[in-house]
C-alpha cells in the first residue's frame, strides 16, 4: 500500500485561512512546513515572495474537507434515480440492484474512482458507512471483510484518508427479516457483527468505527452491543437517523418512543456518535442530542434529492451539537455545495438569513468533519495537525472579483468543486493544478468501474 506520508516538504501558499486568536482569517504570502508523520511542523504567515525549494500553491489554501457520510457505491446512481419521479422506497430499490452486482474486485475499482472524485473536489478525508459486507444471497467471501478491505485499499490509491464506519444492519423493518437483497448486509446478529469487525485493522491512512444502520435495522435488544464495541475501542459511532417520518411512526408503533429516545435507552448516543440526517425531530430528541453531545451529520444534496425535508440543524447546533456535512448518496461530489446548502435551505425555511457565517461552515466541513469521523488531529491549517489542506483557486469566473480576505465567503458562497487546484494530504501532494496525481483518468475510471455495472 502506498504511504501517505511524505518529510520535509514545504508549501508556499498564496492565500490560507488560518486559525487566530480573534477567530480565523484570510492571511497572505504563508509558508506551512510539513514533517515526519504526515504533520505540519511551522505555519509562518506574511513570509513573503515564495522561496527556493518551496512549492507554490496559487490560490486560497483551507483545511482539507471531511466527507463524513459516504455510501461509494451510491455514486453508481447517479442520474439513473434522477430519471422521472418516485420516492425514497423507489430509490432503495434502484439501489439494491446496483448493489447486488458488486464483488470486491469491482467495489475496488469503483471506489478508487470514486474516492478520487471527492479528492478533486478538495476531500482529504471520509467516513465511509459500508455494509455491503459479504456476497449476494449472505454467503461469506473467503475474507468475511474483503469489501471492506477493498473500501480501505481504494482508499489508498485514491490518496485521502478512511473511516471504515462497519455497519450493522440485520433487519428489514422492527422484528422483520431481511429482504434478499438486504441478505449481503446482515451478519445474523450483533455479536456474529462484532466478532466480523473485530478482524478490521486501523492503518496509517485508515480508522475503523461502527455504525448502526438505523433502529429499524437492529433490534432494539441489540443496539447496546454495537454501542459497547464502539466505547471500548473509543471509536466513532454513527446512525442514520429519523431520515423518514415513516421510521419515526414505525418506531413508536414498534416500542412507544422515537428512534433518538431508543437510541438514548441503549446508551447509542454520546460525544462520538453522530447522527446522520437527523430530519425529522421532536423538541425532546433536539435535547436528547444537545445533553449528550451528538454530533450531527447534515447530507444537505441527498436530502433535497430524496425529498427528506430541512432538518432542524440550526437549532441542534444552537442547543450544542457540532455539525458535519457529507454527500451520502453522492447525487453530486462538492464539499462547498454542502456547506453552502447547509445555509442556504434554512434561509428557505425561515425566510431569513444569516444562520451560519462561512467560517462556521469551513469548521463543519474541516475541525469537526474530523471529529466526527475519528480523525480530531486534522481540520486545521496550524503546527502539529496533520497536513491535510486543499487550495480553491481565486481568479475562475465564480470566484473571481472578491477581494482576497473574503476567502472564506468566497470558498463557501460562490466556489464549487471545479475550483479546488491543489489537495495535499498527509503532505503528499494529491492534486495538481485540477489534475489527480494518482489516478490518471479519473472520468474515464468512473466511466468504466459504472458501466461495468450496469451493463
Amino acid at each position: 500500500m502506498t504511504s501517505h506520508v511524505t518529510s520535509h516538504v514545504t508549501y508556499w501558499a498564496e492565500y490560507a485561512w488560518l486559525p487566530g486568536a480573534n477567530g480565523p482569517a484570510v492571511e497572505r504570502d504563508v509558508l506551512i512546513a510539513t514533517g515526519p508523520g504526515g504533520r505540519i511542523v511551522s505555519v509562518t504567515a506574511d513570509s513573503g515572495p515564495c522561496p527556493s525549494g518551496a512549492v507554490r500553491l496559487g490560490g486560497l489554501a483551507l483545511p482539507g474537507q471531511a466527507n463524513a457520510h459516504s455510501h461509494a457505491f451510491h455514486r453508481a446512481l447517479r442520474g439513473h434515480v434522477q430519471v422521472g419521479s418516485g420516492t425514497f422506497w423507489t430509490w432503495r430499490d434502484t439501489m439494491y440492484r446496483f448493489a447486488g452486482t458488486l464483488d470486491p474486485d469491482s467495489y475496488l475499482e469503483l471506489a478508487t474512482a470514486v474516492y478520487a472524485e471527492m479528492a478533486l473536489a478538495g476531500i482529504t478525508a471520509v467516513g465511509e458507512f459500508h455494509y455491503l459486507h459479504h456476497a449476494p444471497g449472505g454467503v461469506r467471501y473467503t475474507d468475511p471483510n474483503a469489501m471492506g478491505e477493498a473500501l480501505i485499499e481504494a482508499a489508498a490509491r485514491a490518496g485521502i484518508r478512511i473511516t471504515l464506519l462497519d455497519t450493522c444492519y440485520l433487519s428489514s423493518g422492527f422484528g422483520a427479516e431481511p429482504t434478499r437483497p438486504q441478505l449481503r448486509f446482515s451478519d445474523g446478529d450483533a455479536e456474529a457483527w462484532a466478532v466480523r469487525a473485530d478482524a478490521l485493522k486501523p492503518r496509517e491512512h485508515a480508522r475503523i468505527g461502527a455504525a448502526i444502520h438505523s433502529v429499524r435495522a437492529v433490534p432494539a435488544e441489540q443496539l447496546g452491543t454495537i454501542a459497547e464495541w464502539a466505547d471500548e475501542r473509543q471509536a466513532p459511532l454513527h446512525v442514520h437517523l429519523s431520515e423518514q417520518t415513516a421510521e419515526n411512526d414505525a418506531c413508536l408503533a414498534a416500542h412507544g418512543v422515537t428512534p433518538t429516545r431508543l437510541l438514548a435507552d441503549h446508551g447509542a448516543l454520546g460525544p462520538r456518535t453522530s447522527a446522520v440526517h437527523a430530519t425529522h425531530l421532536t423538541e425532546e430528541d433536539v435535547r436528547l442530542l444537545a445533553d449528550t453531545s451528538t454530533t450531527i451529520c447534515m447530507c444537505p444534496t441527498t436530502e433535497r434529492d430524496l425529498a427528506d425535508g430541512i432538518g432542524p440543524a440550526r437549532a441542534l447546533a444552537s442547543a450544542g451539537c457540532p455539525i458535519s456535512l457529507g454527500s451520502d448518496s453522492h447525487a453530486v461530489i462538492d464539499p462547498w455545495e454542502e456547506a453552502r446548502a447547509l445555509e442556504l435551505d434554512e434561509r428557505l425555511r425561515t425566510r431569513t438569513r444569516g444562520h451560519w457565517t462561512a467560517n462556521a461552515l469551513l469548521r463543519a466541513g474541516g475541525e469537526d468533519g474530523h471529529a466526527s469521523i475519528g480523525w480530531p488531529e486534522a481540520g486545521r491549517i496550524e503546527a502539529g495537525a496533520l497536513a491535510d489542506f486543499t487550495v480553491i483557486a481565486l481568479d475562475t469566473v465564480r470566484t473571481a472579483g472578491p477581494p482576497a480576505r473574503l476567502g472564506a465567503e468566497i470558498a463557501v458562497f460562490a466556489a464549487s468543486a471545479a475550483d479546488v487546484r491543489h489537495v495535499v494530504v498527509g503532505g503528499r501532494q494529491v492534486v495538481r493544478d485540477g489534475r489527480h496525481l494518482l489516478v490518471a483518468d479519473v472520468p474515464g475510471a468512473l466511466r468504466a468501474s459504472i458501466g461495468a455495472l450496469s451493463g
